[in-house]
């Protein structure tokens, strides 16, 4: 069955689905989890309690994808180009991350997400 997380940031609530890696079990596994948002570009990254190494790490991610950036132990929301990103249409991290899943919907909304604000990851689905 699908993995579905809730992800509630500032004035924003999505879902999620998580993929069948390693990294997104042992994210699931440390659910619910409430931080502290930080942006990058069109990115909001947050330290969470999970430490995993790179597994098919990606230097480059698509629009709406979750990743695990494993030196900053942080989960990221990707929703557009950052400031490593080579062009426009390019999402790229700081250095590669783990996707562990994909928002559903437009993941442009986390453009109202501001730095420090809270955001809580949360099973939606058990």
């Amino acid at each position: 069955m699908a993995k579905t997380i809730r992800i509630s940031a500032g004035s924003v609530m999505a879902e999620a689905t998580l993929n069948d890696s390693r990294t997104a079990q042992a994210v699931w596994d440390a659910l619910p989890i409430t931080a502290k948002a930080s942006t990058w570009g069109d990115e909001i990254y947050f330290g969470i309690p999970v430490e995993q190494a790179e597994d098919r790490a990606q230097a480059t991610v698509a629009m709406g994808d979750l990743g695990y950036w494993p030196p900053g132990r942080a989960f990221c929301i990707f929703f557009g180009p950052t400031p490593m990103s080579r062009g426009p249409n390019e999402i790229r991290p700081a250095s590669p991350v783990n996707v562990i899943g994909k928002v559903a919907g437009d993941a442009t909304r986390f453009k109202a997400v501001r730095s420090g604000e809270a955001v809580t990851l949360e099973k939606a689905t058990e």
